[in-house]
């Protein structure tokens, strides 16, 4: 599982916890873990794309 699936996963857990004790601090940093496995995930996304853009165009040079 990468880091970002298991913050994902952290925070549901955190979440669902908060949710059912109504422990409303707890849900928030629940939806915040969440929000930052996302963030991350998609920054790898981007990052990944990105490599491969260059690649490509370093390959069509050579």
């Amino acid at each position: 599982m990468s880091e970002e699936k298991f913050e994902q996963a952290k925070g549901n857990i955190k979440e669902t916890i908060g949710d059912a004790t109504d422990n409303k601090d707890l849900k928030a940093e629940g939806k915040g873990d969440k929000a930052s496995g996302k963030a991350k995930e998609v920054v790898d996304d981007v990052k990944d794309k990105a490599n491969d853009l260059i690649d490509k165009v370093k390959g069509d040079k050579n």
